[in-house]
């Protein structure tokens, strides 16, 4: 079955979790993970994207960013593509780094924020990384000690977070030192990391029918956690770029329509672009190709690359070229009002 894509929208709640490939190993050093926080204490901030709590592992990390103005795949792209590109160097290898695309789960946030932070930061603890709570105050590659003030982490809201705990400071960390302590024991929660409440419907499409005609609320979405309303608050605001990569699709929209619009843009044929070249033109008119076919038909960099015979992170910086080039030129698969160029 298809994955349903996924959801973004500024300014809300994800959970975002990335995986190494083949369950291996994405932290091998402390210097790998001194990378990959130096690139959060950059990129954080540049896309204004907020984050509550942290925690690199071995093979995995997990997040809780409120997404910026351009949503969270911004933050995600340049994170990911330019950490993988560092540890492939570092360590001598070629080849995808992570697990397929990361995981995002939005997240209604007075009923599951204070729940994940608690769930994200005790995660060193679960994996056995250190032995008791009195470590995992210390362990620097986790949010838990900086809301503790044993340390200090740019990137991170400390602030915001302890809110949910407390009118003053010392007030607010002991009340969250019991609360993560109180669920120390817990062991792993499904429920925090796949939907809150998981009924799938189909798709949009079905769903909106289905509202149309008379089925009541959607009352869950594997995407989401929340209760019903939260659920399709998100779904009616993530409608708007669903819908116009359906208008793509219904109007016949893929990836060889593309290609045959990037190359009259460009003057070539379009099997030019399927065509791997250093050439300047093919270039720009490739990375034009990824860009659109990436934001606008949501095919995945992995599926592109293969198709490309190129790797996940080639495609990933070939989307950010597009992207500038797009803007640069006034380049645009769709007009201003809505309709799809021809």
């Amino acid at each position: 079955m298809p994955r349903k894509a996924r959801l973004d929208a500024p300014g809300v709640l994800h959970h975002v979790i990335i995986r190494g490939i083949e369950q291996k190993n994405i932290f091998r050093s402390q210097a790998d993970r001194r990378d990959f926080v130096q690139r959060l204490e950059k990129l954080v901030p540049e896309t204004r994207t907020a984050c509550y709590a942290w925690a690199l592992m071995g093979n995995h990390a997990h997040f809780l960013f409120r997404s910026g103005p351009e949503g969270i795949a911004r933050l995600m792209r340049r994170l990911l593509t330019g950490y993988a590109v560092s540890f492939n160097h570092r360590h001598d290898r070629h080849g995808q780094l992570f697990q397929n695309r990361y995981k995002s789960f939005i997240c209604q946030e007075d009923a599951y924020l204070k729940e994940l932070v608690r769930y994200i930061h005790l995660n060193p603890l679960r994996a056995q990384l250190v032995p008791d709570l009195e470590k995992l105050a210390r362990y620097p590659f986790c949010g838990h000690g900086a809301l503790l003030g044993r340390f200090t982490c740019p990137f991170q809201d400390d602030e915001y977070v302890l809110k949910f705990f407390g009118k003053t400071l010392d007030t607010a960390r002991r009340a969250y030192h019991a609360f993560v302590a109180a669920g120390a024991g817990q062991g792993q929660r499904p429920e925090l990391v796949g939907g809150g409440m998981v009924r799938s419907l189909g798709g949009w499409t079905r769903s909106a029918g289905r509202r149309t005609q008379g089925a009541g609320r959607i009352k869950g979405d594997q995407r989401i956690l929340g209760d019903s309303d939260f659920v399709q608050s998100i779904l009616d605001q993530a409608g708007e770029n669903f819908e116009r990569r359906y208008a793509l699709k219904r109007q016949g929209y893929d990836q060889e329509k593309v290609a045959a619009r990037v190359a009259a843009l460009f003057g070539i044929a379009p099997e030019e672009i399927f065509t791997r070249s250093r050439q300047r033109t093919r270039a720009a008119a490739r990375a034009l190709f990824c860009y659109w076919a990436v934001r606008e038909l949501g095919i995945t960099q992995q599926e592109l690359a293969r198709r490309l015979d190129m790797t996940p992170s080639g495609v990933g910086y070939a989307v950010q070229r597009g992207e500038a080039l797009a803007a640069a030129n006034g380049y645009r698969l769709i007009a201003a009002d809505g309709d799809v160029l021809k």
